[in-house]
């Protein structure tokens, strides 16, 4: 099968397409014929190798994986003797390493669901890492509650636009952050109020949130607590690449430490791939209450211009691979 490789770390033009050995599905797996994929920041560092301290996880010299990508859409092309619920033909959605290539396997109880039949394949691999550290972050993090104000920063990229409409779908009031460019996308995706951070400071007007979903990472804890009700959550999802030693860490932590002794509360995260948040997921695209944004679409050959454009940090929504 055809796949997008690397075997060092380094710029995207470490990534090749090349054949490789079809993955032999096992007795609990899938086997996924993928036809679309999607690009994430966590591919990024992964790509280059930064920062260093994630290493340890990643290959301390050389990559471990060899094929990146993680979000993918497809349908099921062999089944293993114990695999129970998919049959070959199904169509499905979900995540595993590896899945910038042409076949994908994954154990039937992980993070695989049927594919909602209202979405493309496009669309459906624009999902997983996004939609579920939006989920997550929100809903168990954030302990998001119907009538909350929620401020989301970072509103028009891959986690922002699922956040919008996932906070929208749990009944709060949803004030996005975004750059001018994205005004219109935003408020489309049902957000009460919109920020043009180019033309008003949110941290320096009166308002005050019972929620701050940080993904941009552009503030000091100084000029987010200002806006944040005192027993007021902020959850971390997102951090400037900072240097290659620690990386998006450093913003982390200097918001962490200078939050100690506050009645506020901050919290870093990273998502976690599980059936059931995929099957909320599902449930979420179907009702139409969740509408995967996608920015751009690039074929698997052209994996290095993806990774380039995604490396800019203006995506509005996600980067789709067609495979």
């Amino acid at each position: 099968m055809k796949a997008s490789v690397r075997d060092r770390y380094g710029s995207p033009d470490v990534v090749e397409l090349q054949e490789i050995d079809k993955p032999v599905v096992g007795n609990d797996e899938v086997l996924v014929r993928v036809r679309a994929a999607s690009v994430n920041p966590a591919d990024w560092y992964s790509l280059m190798g930064t920062p260093y301290v994630a290493r340890a996880q990643m290959g301390l010299l050389k990559p471990k994986q060899r094929v990146l990508g993680v979000d993918f859409a497809g349908t099921v092309e062999a089944i293993g003797k114990d695999v129970s619920h998919f049959r070959p033909g199904d169509e499905v959605f979900g995540g595993r390493n590896g899945a910038f290539a042409e076949c994908v396997c994954v154990p039937q109880d992980r993070a695989v669901v049927p594919k909602p039949a209202n979405l493309t394949f496009e669309q459906a691999a624009a999902v997983p890492v996004a939609a579920l550290t939006a989920l997550q972050g929100l809903r168990d993090k954030g302990q998001i509650q119907p009538g909350q104000k929620v401020l989301i920063n970072g509103a028009s990229g891959g986690v922002g636009t699922f956040a919008v409409q996932i906070a929208k779908a749990l009944g709060a009031e949803v004030t996005g952050v975004c750059s001018t460019r994205n005004v219109d996308l935003v408020r489309s995706l049902g957000a009460d109020h919109v920020i043009d951070y180019t033309r008003e400071d949110f941290t320096r007007n009166d308002q005050r949130y019972d929620l701050m979903f940080d993904i941009a990472g552009s503030r000091s804890w100084s000029e987010c607590r200002h806006v944040l009700n005192a027993q007021a959550t902020l959850v971390i999802v997102g951090a400037p690449k900072g240097n290659r030693l620690i990386g998006p860490l450093s913003h982390i932590a200097k918001v962490r430490l200078a939050a100690m002794r506050s009645s506020q509360k901050v919290v870093f995260f990273v998502a976690k791939f599980n059936k059931a948040d995929m099957v909320v997921l599902r449930e979420l695209l179907e009702a139409g209450k969740v509408t995967p944004v996608i920015d751009r679409r690039y074929e698997l050959s052209e994996i290095a211009d993806a990774f380039r454009y995604m490396g800019e940090g203006h995506a509005q929504g996600k980067i789709v691979i067609a495979v």
